[in-house]
């Protein structure tokens, strides 16, 4: 579903336009920061965000990595499912 790097995951359409992103760089040793979430306006409603951060954090924690965020979107999922960060 999503295309993968290091540090970000996102969706393309058929077009290459960028239709969801999520990016969390390591902002210091073993700590990645969730600090950018989007979805474009054709796939909301559809849970794609919740997806980018879950994907994201199960990454990070795969990793051996914690967990942070400043993206407010990803501020409030990982709050409201009480991620260990």
């Amino acid at each position: 579903m999503f295309q993968k790097e290091k540090c970000r995951f996102y969706m393309e359409d058929e077009n290459g336009k960028l239709i969801a992103e999520i990016t969390f760089p390591e902002t210091e040793p073993g700590v990645f920061t969730i600090d950018h979430t989007f979805v474009d306006s054709s796939l909301r409603g559809q849970g794609i965000a919740s997806k980018l951060v879950q994907s994201a954090v199960d990454t990070i924690h795969c990793q051996g990595g914690k967990v942070k965020a400043t993206c407010p979107y990803a501020v409030e999922w990982l709050s409201t499912r009480n991620i260990e960060c």
